[in-house]
This record gives structure tokens, C-alpha cells and sequence, in this order.
């Protein structure tokens, strides 16, 4: 554990170092796109952010390889060098594509590509863990198809959720954390040594959100842009493909009978991690709704709008760290929530507590409807909306920013597609920055 906090801390605290130099270089480089009409910042702020983090990736890899215990995953599994191939990869295109912006399917492509190069290299589904069925063998082209749809349907869905400050790589780091302590459980606990890649890939990825949050948070100085995005996206994907298609359910040894009743009795541990969609549950469900709802409109699955679930919170009068707080629990308490009932799916406590969790969720989402006002000697002690108004309060006028519309077939540059082009919204007034 000491090595992999190591690892987790080494690769953040390069991550935060080099964020500062590269939202300077990308300033210099031209790299700060006009601000759209679905964008919800003010000001022009640039991207590129994934170039640290891709940095944080190499840091942590070449720390983890010089330690003894996590020396032994790079000596028996060249899943680490297939990681670093495809990370390579898909960081260069997203790279380009936020300076250049790249063709749609250049980009669809790209992502194919990278989770080709992990699976020519090793990081790939074997097998499949069905219920009253047992261990499944997939053939190499099944293994292969499944994996490249895992990759990238999961770098899209994070690229769709990166729509506030601080949103996606909060809920990355939320989902490599719950990665994390189920990985290192299967490697320790259990003793399976093919479950230490997933977890060096978990603690790396906590390790890149954490060093680049500070930079992100509410108020943005630097997005992490495609080149992040998709990045941080591959790596979530890969410890979800190692740990689940690769480990062997008879090998826990959860119940001893035939591998059909090990496999029904070890539901719980693998439906969670099956697809890395379960995790980030909220990313997805927004991809899915999203398609849907352009689709039905008669518009491109990538068509740029403003109906995300960020979106719609701020819309129900959230504020901008309010949304993004809100997300980060929902994504925890899924996450956490499947974490727990894998550990012990008996217990009703688990239900009961993740039932209570969904009530207080429902609430604060809730919570714009509604403004308390607190009694008078609290008034000093809660923030101004609660506070009762004395007097007549007159409203000043707002200047209200004219925005142009979003055209069909145009992608964001933070959050909306890593499969859409970006909007050439016509030249015109630039927001005042002091940067």
C-alpha cells in the first residue's frame, strides 16, 4: 500500500507542477478558443491541460517501475507498456485536435487505433464472468471488438461530462478510487497477482485528477481539453478491462462448488465492474440521453446543445460549485454504493444506507425550489439567500451577453464529444480577461 500511495503522490504532484508551464505554453501556443453560446464560463481560457497530465501518467509508471513490490506487474504483465502505448496514442490526438481540430471520425478513428495498440499488446477481454453460465472464453476477434467499444465508449462518456470546472476530473477520481480499493482487495486479499496492473492503473489515475483539480476547479485557469479528457478516459478503461477480463472468477474460491456456482455466487463482485459504464454511471446516462434526444429531434448524435445534466442543473438555479458538488455525490454514491454491496451483497444495512444516501441526493437536487428563510438569530450565520429581506429590494439592471447559436454537427472543447468538430462561431467582441 505505502509503494502505490507513493506512486499516487508522485504522479500528482508532478501533475499539479507542470499545469502552471502548460497553461502558459498554451496561451503562447494560441491554444484558448471564443467562448460559445453553450459554454457556461466567461471568459477565454486555455486548454491543453492534458499534456500534464499525460506527464503524471509517465512519472507514475516509471516510479512504480523502480519500486521493488510494483516492479514485479511490469516483470510479469506487459499491460503497463499496452497502457502507455494506447496513452501515448490517444494523447497526441487529442493534442492536435484541441489546437487543430481534427475530422470526427479522424478522432473516432484515433480512439479505435489506441485500443487496438492494447490489444495487440495484451490488454484485452479473455473471458466473460455470465451467471448460471460460468467463465465464457471469448475468440481474439470477441475479445477484440468488445474491448475497442469499452475504450470508446468510455473516453466518450467522460468527454461528455466534462462540462463544468473541476466536473470530470472529479468524478474520474471518484471512479478510480472505488477501482482502487476493489482492485487492491483482489490483490491482497485473494492473493491474485493479475489484479496488481488494474490497481497501479487506479492509483496513477487518482493520481493525475488530483494534481490537475487544483488548476480546474471553479474558476478554471486551464481545461484539460480533449487531450485530457480522452487520456483519463483510456486509462479508466483499461483497469476496468484488466481486472474483469482477465481474472479468473474460480480463483477468488467464494464458494466451493463448480465454477457455474462460484460464478452465480460472485455476481455482486463482477456485474459492477463488468462494464465501465456502471461506475461512471452519471457519464453515461448523460452520453445515452444526450444521443436520444438529438436523434429524436432529427439532429447528429454530436450535435452541441445545452440539455446535459450540468446543464439542466444550473438551469433549475444551482450555482456552478453547487452542480458540480451535486454530481460528485451521485457519482460517489453509485460507485461506492456497488463497491460496498460487491464486499457483501447480504447485508441490508448497505441498501438501506445507499436507499437513505438517494433521499438526500433527491433533495439537494431539489433544493433551488425551495429558499428557507432561517429565523433571525440565525441570520448571521447563513449565507445571504436564506436570509429574510428588509425593505424593498430593486433590481439592477444586467447587461445580458448575446450569444450566437450552436450549429448541428458542432462538439465542445470542454465536454461536449471527443467525436464532434468544434464550432467557428464568427468573429466578434472578446470577453474581457485580465490573463
Amino acid at each position: 500500500m505505502r509503494e502505490y500511495l507513493l506512486t499516487l503522490c508522485i504522479t500528482a504532484a508532478v501533475t499539479y507542477l507542470l499545469t502552471g508551464p502548460v497553461r502558459k505554453f498554451a496561451i503562447v501556443a494560441g491554444a484558448m478558443p471564443e467562448i460559445r453560446a453553450r459554454d457556461v464560463h466567461r471568459e477565454p481560457t486555455p486548454r491543453l491541460g492534458g499534456i500534464a497530465m499525460f506527464f503524471g501518467l509517465c512519472a507514475g509508471l516509471l516510479v512504480a517501475d523502480h519500486l521493488t513490490n510494483l516492479n514485479e506487474v511490469f516483470a510479469k504483465s506487459n499491460e503497463p507498456r499496452a497502457l502507455l502505448s494506447g496513452a501515448a496514442l490517444i494523447w497526441l490526438i487529442g493534442v492536435l485536435d484541441d489546437k487543430f481540430e481534427i475530422d470526427a471520425l479522424i478522432k473516432l478513428g484515433g480512439q479505435m487505433i489506441a485500443a487496438g495498440v492494447m490489444v495487440m499488446q495484451g490488454l484485452t477481454i479473455l473471458w466473460l464472468p455470465v451467471p448460471g453460465v460460468g467463465s465464457v472464453a471469448l475468440t481474439q476477434w470477441q475479445g477484440t471488438l468488445l474491448t475497442v467499444a469499452l475504450v470508446v465508449i468510455t473516453i466518450n462518456a467522460v468527454n461528455f461530462v466534462d462540462g463544468l470546472d473541476g466536473l470530470a476530473s472529479g468524478m474520474v477520481c471518484i471512479a478510480a478510487g472505488a477501482f482502487f480499493l476493489y482492485a487492491y482487495r483482489i490483490w491482497y486479499s485473494y492473493g491474485i497477482e493479475a489484479a496488481a496492473p488494474a490497481t497501479l492503473f487506479s492509483a496513477i489515475l487518482m493520481g493525475m485528477c488530483l494534481g490537475f483539480l487544483p488548476h480546474n476547479m471553479h474558476p478554471a485557469r486551464i481545461f484539460m481539453g480533449d487531450s485530457g479528457s480522452m487520456l483519463i478516459g483510456l486509462v479508466l478503461a483499461a483497469g476496468a478491462i484488466s481486472i474483469t477480463g482477465q481474472i479468473d472468477p474460480d480463483a477468488l474460491k467464494l464458494f466451493a462448488g463448480s465454477e457455474k456456482a462460484a460464478v452465480h455466487q460472485t455476481v455482486p463482485v463482477y456485474i459492477p465492474l463488468l462494464l465501465p459504464l456502471t461506475i461512471i454511471a452519471v457519464p453515461a446516462a448523460d452520453l445515452i440521453s444526450a444521443i436520444v434526444r438529438r436523434t429524436w429531434r432529427g439532429q447528429s448524435p454530436f450535435a452541441a446543445d445545452r440539455g446535459h445534466l450540468h446543464h439542466r442543473l444550473l438551469e433549475i438555479g444551482h450555482s456552478h460549485s453547487r452542480a458540480v458538488w451535486i454530481m460528485y455525490f451521485w457519482s460517489a454514491l453509485i460507485a461506492f454504493g456497488s463497491l460496498a454491496y460487491s464486499v457483501n451483497s447480504a447485508s441490508m444495512w448497505i441498501v438501506l444506507g445507499v436507499v437513505f444516501l438517494s433521499a438526500i441526493g433527491l433533495v439537494l437536487l431539489l433544493l433551488p425550489r425551495f429558499t428557507p428563510r432561517a429565523p433571525m438569530w440565525a441570520q448571521a450565520f447563513v449565507p445571504p439567500r436564506y436570509r429574510r429581506r428588509r425593505g424593498p429590494v430593486v433590481a439592477e439592471p444586467v447587461e445580458v451577453e448575446q450569444r450566437t447559436p450552436v450549429a448541428v454537427g458542432v462538439a465542445g472543447v470542454n465536454g461536449a464529444t471527443a467525436l464532434g468538430a468544434r464550432s467557428r462561431v464568427p468573429e466578434r467582441r472578446k470577453a474581457e480577461s485580465s490573463r
